[in-house]
């Protein structure tokens, strides 16, 4: 079940930062994702200054259900069985996005990779809130920190307004499938297999 914002403390927070445009730190069900709101292209740009990452490369996002998947992507009925059989879980689906999604989101290209994290607390602050960025907590191509102390050595505390600590998260991570071109590629194998997901695209 959901927490409600106003029960919450660290998630009333990081709702008020994020409407001031500010990044937050919150969990998944895989890692700490670094989070922006997605419309905001300022504080998008910060993201990737933040994480020292090439413009050019896309950042995930995440969203709470399939309607407000529907709101920034065209879906497809193969991304659909997908949706119905991982979701909330680790999957990332690429798909076309609609034109509501700033390009320096997707890294000036016309395809976002969307997922729904397994995990209450994100679930109810994107719920609430909109879809933020899902990008792991790291320097570009350094590994992904695992907890809010590594985090917080690691990162200058004017970058970040607000961290929700939920201990150390050393989840693997979300398998991601590519469904903008005629057939499903898997672009990387996470929790899910790969032939769980080729099973299930190719079934019925």
């Amino acid at each position: 079940m959901a927490i409600s914002l106003k029960k919450n403390d660290s998630l009333t927070k990081a709702y008020a930062a994020l409407k001031k445009g500010k990044l937050i730190v919150y969990p998944t069900d895989t890692l700490y994702a670094l989070g922006a709101d997605i419309f905001n292209e300022g504080v998008v740009r910060k993201v990737y200054a933040v994480k020292e990452r090439p413009l050019d490369e896309p950042l995930p996002v995440a969203v709470s259900d399939i309607n407000m998947m529907d709101k920034i992507a065209f879906i497809s009925k193969t991304a659909l069985k997908l949706v119905n059989m991982f979701l909330p879980g680790p999957l990332t689906i690429v798909l076309p996005k609609k034109p509501i999604v700033p390009r320096i989101v997707t890294g000036n290209s016309e395809t976002i990779a969307i997922r729904v994290p397994d995990n209450d607390t994100a679930l109810s602050l994107i719920s609430n809130y909109g879809p933020l960025t899902a990008t792991s907590v790291n320097i570009h191509g350094l590994k992904p920190l695992t907890s809010i102390d590594e985090i917080e050595k690691h990162f200058k505390t004017k970058d970040i307004a607000v961290y929700i600590d939920q201990g150390e998260l050393k989840g693997e991570p979300s398998t991601i499938v590519d469904l903008t071109k005629s057939k499903p590629i898997i672009i990387r194998e996470g929790v899910i297999p790969k032939e769980q997901i080729l099973s299930v695209v190719s079934n019925g």
